[in-house]
């Protein structure tokens, strides 16, 4: 049909007239147009091309089952085996320091003479200072409301808590480091364990780094704003979802409930064996022979629990990424109704295959990443060894690419592995948006600010342990400990706003890729983020959705 527009004006994705309507399926293919990036032509029957994505609100097929079904073969292997090693253990493990080898019977048996007396053992426990117990549970019932009272300062005053935090990004690493190192020198025991100039030494070292905090703010100094926003529109976003806060350390709590049979399985596989005689020197001992099948079970069992922690790692991801998406593309009148259950019912459900997938990769990603670091510390030298260990980082590197955002975007459209990956590609790069990048600095701001929550809590309660106790040196082990419980708590919050700016992020690229604007505030913050550098030369500047 002819058409009475000028034929060389550029046909906009981004033009609210051509997009799809809503009724199309999840992945159809709108109308062809001419893309407003330089790209190299296509095959017309490449189903990647200019893919329509939106969040997948009805029923999701099954996908990657494989791996599912070889998970749940390797769980049924690990509780088969160990269910096994219980009843099949050898009573006599624990005595096996009571038998001699009987020179008449050429076997061991069991000496009565010089059986070990149990009743002899010190049954007093090792003496726990009540202090400790209450300073950590304390802290434990604190961490909760400072969560929440920092989510509600984040998403309220974020520019507010930011710069007044940075300054004590500065202030508190001094305070410690010359604390410790006055501390030191006015006592003797340490000034006599530690000498002055390995003092002074460290003193100089630790300035150093803290130098190269300093330095990193400065070249990042342009960013901190943008970063404020980000951290903002992340925070209110996990406000809107606070279940989120309940059903992850349920997971949690999950997979420790599920970790019990297996160490139960572990400890009882060591007792599958037999006593038999060893010839040393010309004389015969009685030890300990494990079955052969022993060391294969705890390889087994080790590999199921690591699998399974990538598995529920990959699972929190998904959970967060998919209630994060209901409520992004729901309208501004109403709220997402049990998008948590639903985000749980697709993770266990439709999309477990590809969550096992994932968690798959991951794990063998991090094995042989460890088996480098190792290989590199034993300093192993040859040109062979460096070539294989650059391959090796070069492939680690590629999966970690491939693996960044798939799982955000499995969780949305409930799409397998591999489409996953492929798709969230294509929907980054023709948006011109990074598929290694959102927001690092928001990363580090925030451990920053967690990093001095904590400090100064830690301050608080030595000073309180030292004024009401008797604890005397003891209180700053104490107060160690109570950090160390309150960094972890605090740490978990970041690590949960890191996934949701992560899955603010992917449901921006898909809004922006329809041309549509359904969370205006975050459109508004998100625009700023850069644009990938491979098309930085090839694009005119524009602005989308605001």
């Amino acid at each position: 049909m002819g058409s009475s527009e000028d034929p060389n004006k550029p046909v906009s994705p981004y033009d609210p007239s051509s997009s799809p309507s809503h009724s199309q399926p999840l992945l159809s293919k709108p109308p062809p147009f001419p893309s407003p990036i330089d790209e190299p032509p296509r095959s017309e029957s490449d189903p990647t091309q200019y893919l329509q994505i939106c969040y997948n609100h009805g029923p999701r097929s099954f996908k990657d089952i494989p791996f599912l079904i070889l998970f749940l073969l390797l769980v049924l292997c690990t509780f088969g085996f160990g269910i096994f090693a219980v009843f099949h253990r050898n009573s006599n493990y624990s005595t096996v320091s009571s038998y001699t080898y009987n020179y008449n019977s050429s076997s061991c048996v069991k000496d009565s003479l010089s059986s070990a007396n149990w009743d002899l053992l010190n049954s007093s426990a090792s003496h726990v200072p009540e202090d400790l117990i209450w300073t950590l549970v304390a802290t434990l019932v604190l961490s909760v409301p400072m969560c929440f009272g920092l989510l509600l300062l984040l998403k309220h005053y974020t520019k507010q808590i930011v710069y007044v935090s940075l300054p004590f990004f500065i202030v508190v690493p001094i305070f410690l480091n010359v604390y410790w190192f006055v501390a030191c020198t006015v006592s003797s025991t340490c000034s006599d364990a530690f000498p002055l100039a390995y003092r002074i030494l460290v003193l100089v070292f630790v300035f150093l780094i803290i130098g190269v905090i300093v330095w990193i703010f400065v070249i990042n100094w342009h960013r901190i704003e943008l970063t404020i926003r980000i951290i903002g529109v992340a925070s209110d976003a996990l406000s809107k979802n606070l279940g989120l806060f309940v059903a992850l350390p349920c997971l949690t709590l999950g997979l420790i409930i599920y970790y019990a049979p297996i160490v139960v399985f572990l400890v009882f596989a060591r007792f599958n064996g037999d006593i038999v005689a060893k010839v040393s020197s010309g004389k015969y001992t009685c030890v300990w022979k494990q079955d052969s099948w022993v060391p294969a079970y705890f390889a087994l069992a080790i590999l199921t629990m690591l699998w399974s922690a990538t598995i529920m790692v990959e699972t929190k991801v998904y959970v967060i990424s998919g209630t994060i998406a209901q409520w992004y593309f729901s309208k501004a009148d109403e709220a997402p109704r049990k998008s948590i259950r639903s985000s749980l019912r697709n993770a266990f459900g439709p999309s477990s295959g590809t969550i096992c997938l994932s968690g798959l990769l991951i794990c063998v990603v991090r094995m042989v990443r460890a088996a480098v670091d190792s290989a590199r510390r034993e300093e192993a030298s040859g040109i062979v060894n460096l070539v294989l260990r650059c391959c090796v980082n070069a492939l680690l590197t590629a999966v970690d690419f491939l693996n960044k955002f798939t799982i955000n975007f499995a969780a949305i459209t409930g799409e397998a592995y591999c489409s996953s990956a492929r798709m969230t590609y294509e929907l980054l790069r023709r948006n011109l948006l990074s598929t290694v990048f959102v927001e690092t600095i928001s990363s580090r701001l925030l451990v920053g600010i967690v990093f001095v929550l904590s400090a100064i809590y830690t301050i608080v309660v030595c000073a309180i342990l030292q004024a009401v106790s008797d604890l005397g040196a003891y209180s700053y082990l104490v107060a160690a400990l109570a950090w160390l419980l309150l960094l972890l708590v605090l740490g978990f919050f970041v690590h949960v706003l890191d996934n949701v700016v992560e899955a603010v992020y992917v449901c921006y690229a898909i809004d922006r890729d329809k041309g549509e604007v359904c969370k205006q505030e975050v459109h508004e913050v998100y625009v700023h983020l850069p644009i990938s550098r491979g098309q930085r030369q090839s694009l005119p500047t524009r602005t989308i959705g605001v």
